[in-house]
């Protein structure tokens, strides 16, 4: 069988749409319709079926692209024997955008041997991207984040992907502004202060099981009318310090970087705002020495801002 074939299959199942994965693979979508028709005439199953939501796999499918992707992985593996060098410093890992996790990532490279070979692979994105992208091998290591109480929906889906989990940090989100900002010398805040202000979310929030307009509305503040979705990081903290009334709940950030945007964090009453930041990664992982420097850098990032006391 054309293993190119298996990667078509793979890319259309994560692209979720025929016409989105050609242009990813750059290539014609009749090219790629006739490819996985012959994939599927070859194995004789069906592997997609299409909805009005796009390409959905069918039960036999989803088994199919599990194998799939197993295959491709340890292709992988085996034609890395030819390149990797033994004193090269390799890591990859997907996470979550999270300021304290992004500090740990830096900490780590800062702390690697600069005379020996390296290569860092870091993606940020969404939770739901994360575990795709450890799922199909293109990251050995994910973070994830949820809200506590969707924590069900998203362990039953881990579980599902056959994979382990570890809890990084459970916290409670701060309301976090400019220094600017009209409500920063607050001492105690409640949600229907933040009313009159824009609220700073991400725009690409997803749980398993539920919708993305569900999703978006069950992360959306009950506090705020007015809302900017952002899909980066920088920009979320670009428009915290350039237009003081707007704010953002968000896990505590590092000092530096409140320092360094002119950004503080205040406490708030409000429900549902308990998060969990969780290591996730396969079955049968074994973790490396450099695995277990960047857990330490990351530990040692979460352990200085879940330290601070915060108004």
């Amino acid at each position: 069988m054309n293993t190119l074939l298996l990667k078509y299959a793979v890319e259309i199942e994560r692209a979720g749409s025929i016409t989105q994965a050609a242009d990813n693979l750059y290539m014609g979508q009749p090219n790629l319709s006739k490819a996985i028709k012959e994939l599927e005439d070859t194995l004789g199953i069906s592997i997609f079926k299409r909805t009005s939501k796009g390409m959905v796999t069918t039960q036999k499918g989803e088994i199919f692209l599990k194998y799939a992707k197993n295959v491709l992985s340890q292709i992988e593996a085996m034609e890395q024997l030819n390149y990797d060098n033994p004193g090269k410093q390799l890591f990859n890992i997907s996470i979550t955008r999270a300021s304290y996790i992004a500090k740990a990532v830096t900490n780590f490279v800062k702390s690697l041997d600069m005379n020996k070979e390296i290569e860092i692979n870091v993606e940020e994105t969404n939770s739901m991207r994360v575990v795709h992208n450890v799922a199909e091998g293109q990251f050995n290591l994910g973070i994830i984040r949820y809200q506590s109480n969707y924590e069900s929906y998203f362990l039953d889906f881990l579980a599902n992907k056959e994979f382990l989990h570890t809890t990084i940090w459970e916290f409670e989100c701060l309301v976090i502004m400019s220094k600017n900002h009209p409500l920063a010398n607050c001492n105690e805040l409640k949600c229907e202060d933040l009313q009159q202000y824009t609220e700073i979310i991400y725009g690409d929030t997803c749980i398993p099981y539920i919708n993305i307009e569900g999703a978006q509305n069950t992360e959306k503040s009950v506090s705020s009318q007015k809302v900017i979705y952002v899909y980066e990081r920088c920009n979320q903290l670009d428009l915290l310090s350039n237009v003081p009334n707007t704010f953002l709940w968000g896990a505590p950030i590092p000092e530096d970087l409140a320092v360094k945007y002119d950004l503080v964090q205040r406490r708030c009453k409000a429900t549902n705002r308990l998060h969990k930041d969780v290591l996730i990664y396969p079955i049968g992982y074994m973790f490396s020495d450099l695995d277990k420097k960047f857990m330490d850098k990351l530990y040692e990032s979460k352990n200085e801002v879940s330290l601070k006391n915060y108004i």
